[in-house]
C-alpha cells in the first residue's frame, strides 16, 4: 500500500511516526493509500524548516514574490484537470464540481498576484515641521493552516497564496481524509520557483494540530471546520499567543417570499442543497417558505430530484458519495430523527441506486418537509444531502427564525421585490448574504466569513482582510535634516 509522506524543505519527508491513516476512494469504498500521521517531533522539523526559510523569503522583493504567484497560477490553470482528478478520487465530488473548486481557489491566487499593491502603506508629509509619518506592512513569520476535508484544494488556496505572497512561510496541515491535493500543490509551487521551506505540508490528526497550536515559533493559525473544533482552535491558539482566524460551521437558510420565481428557487435549492453531496459550509440546508408557496415549491424540487443521478464522479453523474462510511451513516441517521419528530420525508436518499461501487459511501438527495425548529434535524449542521423545509406565515417570522440561529455564515432571499431584498440585507444577522443567489461565496477580492458561531478570531479569509491578518503594520516617524543621494546609476532597476 502506497504511503503518502509529508513535504518538508522541498522534499518528501517520512518523519518519525509509525502511525498511518487510510485514505479512501469514497465511490468504491476501498482504501486507495495510507497517509502518515505526524508526531510532535515531525511538526518541530517542519516548523524549523519554515523558520529557517523565513528571513530570506521575507527579504525577497515583492516583484519576485509576485512573479512566483503568476507562475503558480499559470501552472495551476494548465494542469487543473490533474488536481480535479485527485479531488474526485479522494473526496468523491463529481468532476465538474472538482473543476469548480479549483477555479474558485485560483481566484485567490490571482488576488495574491496583486501583492505589491496590497502591501502598500500610507504616507503623511510634514505632519510637523520637517517630520513625515508613514506606515509599512511586514510579514509575521511562520504561520499554520489547518484545512478541512470538504475542499482539499480550495480552502488551502484561500490562505497560503496570500500568506506566502505577503512574505510569510507556511505549515499546511490538510485533512487526513483527502491529503494528496496539498502535496500536489506544494510540488507545483516548487515548480513555479518557490524556495524550499517556504511551504511545508504536515499530515496528521489531533496530535499534529495541537503541536501547531502550541508551537512557540508559529505566529498565526488559519482554520476552517466545524464550530466545536473552530472554538477549540481559537481558544488554544489564542492562549498560546497566536493570531487566529477560525471559520466554523453553518446552518444556512433560504428565505422564499410568495412573489419569487419558484422555478428559479427550485433549481437553486437543488444546486445549493445537494452540490458536493451537501458537504459545504455554504450549502443551503433549510428552505424557509413563506406560505402559500411551500406545497408548489416542494413539488418542483421533488420533480428535479427525480432526474438526478448519484454515482462515481468520473462517470458524469450529478452527485457523488459522502467522504466516509461513518459520516454517511451519521447523516442518514437524521432521516430517522426527522420521522420521529413528526416531519415528512418527501424524498428518502437511503434507497438510492448509485452508479458506482457497491461499497461506496452513498446517500441520495433527501427532502424533508415540516421540520420543526426544535428538532435536531434543524438545529444541527448535518453536512450532507439533506434539505429541510420550514413553513412560515410571513417575512418577519422567517427573518426571526434565521436570526435566532447560533450560526451566521450564509443566507439567501428569493424575491422579485427590491424593497424586501434591501430590508433583508440590512436586517439579517449573517455574514454573507445572497439576493436570488443561493451560495453567496464572495469573489477573491472580497473576504469570506460569517458571524456569530460561524467565525472566531481576528479576521475573515482571503481578500483585504487576509493581507491584514498575515502582516503587521509598523508606523514610522521620520525627520531628515540634510539631503543625501546614492550616486549616479543610469541602469534600469530590476527586482
Amino acid at each position: 500500500m502506497d504511503i503518502l509522506d509529508h513535504w518538508v524543505s522541498g522534499a518528501s519527508f517520512a518523519g518519525t511516526s509509525t502511525r498511518t491513516s487510510p485514505v479512501y476512494n469514497p465511490a468504491e469504498g476501498t482504501v486507495s493509500r495510507e497517509v502518515r500521521l505526524a508526531t510532535v517531533a515531525d511538526v518541530d522539523t517542519a516548523v524549523a524548516s519554515a523558520k529557517a526559510a523565513f528571513p530570506a523569503w521575507a527579504e525577497t522583493s515583492l516583484a519576485k514574490r509576485q512573479s512566483i504567484m503568476f507562475s503558480f497560477r499559470e501552472l495551476l490553470n494548465a494542469r487543473k484537470t490533474e488536481l480535479a482528478a485527485i479531488l474526485t478520487n479522494e473526496h468523491g465530488k463529481v468532476t465538474s464540481d472538482a473543476l469548480g473548486e479549483v477555479a474558485r481557489g485560483m481566484e485567490v491566487v490571482e488576488w495574491a498576484t496583486s501583492i505589491p499593491h496590497l502591501m502598500k502603506g500610507e504616507h503623511s508629509e510634514n505632519v510637523s515641521t520637517g517630520v513625515d509619518v508613514y506606515s509599512v506592512k511586514q510579514p509575521l513569520g511562520v504561520v499554520g493552516i489547518i484545512s478541512p476535508f470538504n475542499f482539499p484544494a480550495m480552502v488551502p488556496l484561500w490562505f497560503f497564496p496570500v500568506a506566502i505572497a505577503a512574505g510569510n512561510t507556511v505549515i499546511l496541515k490538510p485533512s487526513e481524509k483527502d491529503p494528496s491535493a496539498a502535496i500536489w500543490m506544494a510540488k507545483l509551487l516548487q515548480e513555479a520557483g518557490l524556495p524550499d521551506g517556504v511551504l511545508n505540508v504536515v499530515h496528521g490528526d489531533k496530535e499534529s494540530v495541537d503541536a501547531l497550536l502550541e508551537h512557540k515559533d508559529i505566529s498565526a493559525v488559519s482554520f476552517v471546520g466545524s464550530t466545536p473544533i473552530a472554538k477549540y482552535i481559537y481558544e488554544n491558539a489564542a492562549k498560546n499567543g497566536k493570531r487566529v482566524q477560525a471559520l466554523g460551521g453553518a446552518k444556512n437558510h433560504m428565505l422564499v417570499l410568495p412573489d419569487a420565481d419558484l422555478d428559479l428557487v427550485a433549481d437553486s435549492a437543488v444546486n445549493a442543497g445537494f452540490g458536493s453531496a451537501g458537504e459545504r459550509c455554504m450549502a443551503i440546508s433549510v428552505v424557509v417558505a413563506v406560505e402559500p408557496v411551500a406545497d408548489e415549491l416542494i413539488e418542483k424540487i421533488t420533480s428535479r430530484l427525480a432526474g438526478l443521478t448519484v454515482g462515481d464522479g468520473t462517470r458524469g453523474c450529478d452527485m457523488g458519495p459522502l467522504i466516509t462510511k461513518e459520516h454517511r451513516d451519521k447523516v442518514a441517521s437524521y432521516i430517522d430523527i426527522a420521522t420521529a419528530d413528526g416531519a415528512t420525508v418527501v424524498v428518502d436518499g437511503r434507497g438510492v441506486k448509485a452508479d458506482g461501487g457497491t461499497d461506496g459511501f452513498w446517500l441520495g438527495p433527501t427532502l424533508i418537509d415540516g421540520v420543526s425548529t426544535d428538532s435536531d434535524v434543524y438545529k444541527h449542521e448535518i453536512f450532507g444531502p439533506v434539505l429541510s423545509v420550514v413553513r412560515v406565515a410571513s417575512y418577519d417570522e422567517g427573518v426571526a427564525i434565521i436570526n435566532a440561529s447560533p450560526y451566521g455564515n450564509g443566507t439567501a432571499i428569493f424575491t422579485n421585490d427590491g424593497g424586501a431584498a434591501r430590508r433583508f440585507q440590512r436586517e439579517i444577522e449573517v455574514g454573507m448574504v445572497g439576493i436570488n443567489v443561493p451560495i453567496p461565496v464572495p469573489v477573491g477580492y472580497y473576504s469570506f466569513g460569517g458571524w456569530k458561531d460561524s467565525l472566531f478570531g481576528d479576521t475573515k479569509a482571503y481578500g483585504a482582510q487576509a493581507v491584514q491578518f498575515y502582516t503587521r503594520e509598523k508606523a514610522i516617524t521620520s525627520r531628515w535634516l540634510d539631503p543625501s543621494h546614492g550616486g549616479i546609476n543610469l541602469g534600469f532597476p530590476q527586482n
